[in-house]
């Protein structure tokens, strides 16, 4: 897979399994994280894993991982991380704005009782990490490039108790189809349905591996006129590749 691809927040949850996934089809994958030392750990991971694979004789052992810290609330993190990833592995085809954080147990920080500065830092991160992210990216796409932004429910449905995340999470959306209308890039928003990570707190949802090719199949084949300002999820997946 000759692809270059970014993912924000790829330390832990949905982000590294997505790297994962990539590293193992053969793509290189730059990914960030605001702890410096996860975002070490994970490249060392990715990459012990992609030359584990590559003593099989029928893996693709050219996919590689590079990373930096980066926080997505400073868009000059943001700038010299992306900056950074295409001086390693060229324009970039995919960009998964990933990175997000969640104030206090899911379902458990009624909006009315959240704090200001949580909710400040809900949308820095959750919805303008999402605006830096792809702004930054938007003079390194290549040509027929694709940006993702996560999602979920809680961005359209009412849920009590999902506070600022859930408004984070509508803005964001809204950030992807502003951009799906001003680019020629195909963006859009896949939602993976209740994934078990820090941010959901539900040990007994899909893992996140589970999901990860969901995420590349959106990157990848799915058709971009079909993600170019939508939203892909479970169902359209498993329809088109049952």
């Amino acid at each position: 897979m000759d692809t270059t691809v970014v993912i924000t927040g790829a330390t832990s949850g949905i982000g590294r399994a997505v790297a994962a996934a990539f590293v193992e089809a053969g793509a290189f994958v730059a990914v960030c994280g605001r702890d410096a030392d996860a975002v070490d750990a994970t490249v060392d991971d990715l990459n012990a894993a992609d030359a584990d694979a590559g003593a099989d004789a029928d893996a693709d052992p050219d996919g590689r991982a590079w990373g930096m810290r980066a926080d997505v609330r400073d868009e000059f993190d943001v700038e010299r991380f992306l900056e950074g990833a295409v001086r390693e592995g060229g324009p970039l085809d995919v960009v998964l704005a990933n990175a997000a954080v969640i104030h206090g147990a899911p379902g458990e920080v009624p909006l009315h009782e959240a704090s200001y500065a949580d909710f400040d830092d809900a949308m820095r991160t959750n919805a303008r990490g999402v605006f830096a992210t792809v702004t930054e990216a938007v003079p390194h796409l290549a040509d027929g490039a694709r940006v993702i932004v996560p999602s979920g429910a809680v961005a359209a449905e009412s849920r009590s108790g999902m506070g600022p995340y859930a408004v984070s999470k509508a803005a964001a959306e809204g950030i992807a189809r502003g951009f799906a209308a001003d680019l020629d890039a195909a963006v859009g928003v896949v939602d993976p349905g209740i994934v078990a990570t820090d941010l959901t707190g539900k040990e007994s949802a899909r893992d996140p591996e589970s999901v990860a090719p969901l995420f590349v199949w959106a990157a990848t084949e799915a058709p971009a006129e079909e993600l170019d300002g939508q939203r892909l999820g479970l169902r359209e997946w498993k329809a088109a590749t049952r």
